[in-house]
C-alpha cells in the first residue's frame, strides 16, 4: 500500500514557498556529510504536504536515498510496542497495572540494591508492572552502566552465559564483532531478573531497560511471537507492506549502511557502523525481535507515517481501527506524574511508549503545541504528532549518536521549518 495521499499545501494551511525551504535546508546536512541521507515527510489532516529524500544509502556506492529506503528505527519502535500493549489491554489479556511476574515468573520476588551498600539488598516495595516497562520506571539495572561490583558480586549469573567473558555483549547491550552465540531474548530477560534492581519500581526513570522485558510480556500474553503479533495486528492492517523486524525478501536493495561520528584529522567524520548487506537485519534468522531495541523495526518513511497517522486519527486509518479513541488518549497521557525525565529535560511526561510535551518547567517553550507527542531512535530517526494542529512529521537517517557530529541539528531544523510554514 502507498503512503498517505498527497494534499494541496495551501488548502491545508501551509505557505507553499516556506514549505519548499525544507528540502534545501535538509540537503545542506547531506552535502557536507553531517548525515548520509535524510528522508522527510510532513502530513496535515492525513495528507502529505512535503516528502523529500536527499543523500545516499552508502558513501561507498553513492546509491541515492529515496522515499522507499528502509531505516533501522531502534527506539522509534517504542510507540509501536505501546500500541501492541494497548491492543492486548483492549482485549482483556493484560492491564498496565499487571505485575510483570504474571507473565514472567522470574520477576516474582524482585530485590533492590541498597544505596551505598554493595551486595546488600531489600525486597522491592511493589512488583514491576507492565506500565513500568512502558514508562521506563522498572528499576532494572542498565547493563551498560552497571557498577563494577555487580559483575563481581553476581559473577555466577554472568558465568552461566555462553562466552562467560563480556556480559554486556552476551546480554545484547553492546555490539558484538565475533560469531559466538548469544542468549535468546527470553534467556537475556531471565538473566536480567537475577540481578537486583537499582531502584524501587516506579521510583526513578531509567531509559529503555524495561522494553526487552515488555517484549516477552507481549509474547506471553498474546501467545505469539512478537514479530507475528506485530505483523497480524499492526503492519498488515495498516498496509505497512515494507515493515518488519528484518528486511523482507526483495527489499534489501533499499537498505543502506549506518554510520557513526569518529574523530578524524582534527575534526569529526562519519565512519561505517554497520554495512547494509552484512547487517543482521538482512542476514539474521529473525529470532531476536525486540519491541524497542536490537535495532527495532525496519521501515520506510511512508509506512511509519501510516502508523503515526493512525494514532493521530484516534486509532483508525482508512477504515481500519487498531485502537479505540480513548485508548489512544490513555497511551499519550501522563503516566509519570511530575517525575524528572532526564532524557527529554523539563516539559515532558512519559506515556505508554511515547513522550508527550506539556511545557511546564521549561525555561522557554518549544515550537510545538502542548499535547504533541512522539519519540526518536538511536540511529537518528525521529517522529512527532501534534493533535492540536492535526500535524505530523517524520525525519529519517542512519547515524548512531548523531549529536556527536558538530552542528548536526537537523531534527530541530526540520521541526522548526515545518511549523514556520503554517499559515
Amino acid at each position: 500500500m502507498s503512503a498517505l495521499p498527497l494534499g494541496d499545501a495551501a488548502a491545508l494551511g501551509f505557505d507553499p514557498k516556506r514549505l519548499c525551504q525544507i528540502g534545501p535546508a535538509m540537503r545542506a546536512y547531506t552535502d557536507d556529510e553531517r548525515v548520509p541521507n535524510l528522508v522527510t515527510l510532513i502530513a496535515r489532516r492525513g495528507q502529505i504536504v512535503h516528502l523529500e529524500a536527499c543523500g545516499v544509502l552508502s558513501f561507498e556506492t553513492g546509491k541515492p536515498a529515496t522515499p522507499e529506503s528502509l531505516f533501522r528505527m531502534f527506539s522509534n519502535t517504542k510507540p509501536l510496542a505501546g500500541v501492541a500493549t494497548c491492543i492486548l489491554y483492549e482485549r482483556g489479556l493484560l492491564s498496565p497495572d499487571d505485575p510483570v511476574s504474571r507473565f514472567l515468573p522470574e520477576f516474582g520476588d524482585s530485590r533492590v540494591q541498597i544505596p551505598n551498600a554493595p551486595g546488600m539488598t531489600e525486597r522491592a516495595r511493589r512488583p514491576i508492572t507492565v506500565r513500568d516497562c512502558l514508562t521506563n520506571t522498572t528499576g532494572i539495572i542498565n547493563p551498560g552502566t552497571m557498577p563494577a561490583f555487580y559483575r563481581e558480586r553476581y559473577a555466577d549469573v554472568f558465568a552461566r552465559l555462553p562466552d562467560g567473558v563480556d556480559a554486556l555483549k552476551t546480554l545484547g547491550w553492546m555490539r558484538r564483532d565475533d560469531d559466538a552465540p548469544i542468549l535468546s531474548a527470553r534467556e537475556r530477560v531471565r538473566a536480567l531478573a537475577e540481578l537486583p534492581l537499582s531502584a524501587h519500581p516506579g521510583e526513578r526513570f531509567e531509559y529503555h531497560v524495561g522494553y526487552p522485558v515488555l517484549t516477552e510480556v507481549i509474547a506471553a500474553a498474546s501467545g505469539q511471537g512478537v514479530d507475528e503479533f506485530f505483523q497480524q495486528n499492526v503492519f498488515d492492517p495498516l498496509g505497512m507492506d515494507s515493515t518488519g523486524f528484518y528486511v523482507k525478501d526483495g527489499l534489501a536493495e533499499h537498505f543502506g549502511d549506518s554510520y557513526i561520528p569518529r574523530p578524524s584529522g582534527g575534526g569529526v567524520k562519519l565512519e561505517v557502523f554497520e554495512r547494509g548487506e552484512t547487517s543482521e537485519k538482512v542476514t539474521g534468522s529473525g529470532e531476536f525481535c525486540v519491541g524497542g531495541s536490537s535495532g527495532g523495526i525496519v521501515t520506510t518513511v511512508g509506512d511509519y507515517a501510516r502508523f503515526g497517522q493512525m494514532l493521530l486519527n484516534g486509532g483508525e486509518l482508512d477504515g481500519v481501527r487498531i485502537l479505540g479513541r480513548k485508548t489512544v488518549d490513555l497511551m499519550v497521557g501522563n503516566h509519570t506524574g511530575s517525575m524528572e525525565i532526564p532524557i527529554t529535560g523539563p516539559g515532558f511526561h512519559w506515556g505508554l511508549g511515547v513522550a508527550t510535551y506539556h511545557g511546564r518547567g521549561r525555561p522557554a517553550p518549544l515550537i510545538r503545541s502542548v499535547g504533541s507527542y512522539g519519540w526518536d531512535g538511536a540511529a537518528g530517526t525521529t517522529y512527532w504528532a501534534d493533535p492540536r494542529e492535526e500535524l505530523m512529521g517524520v525525519c529519517l537517517t542512519q547515524v548512531m549518536m548523531a549529536g556527536m557530529m558538530p552542528n548536526n541539528d537537523y531534527q530541530q531544523t526540520f521541526q522548526r521549518m515545518a511549523y514556520q510554514a503554517l499559515t
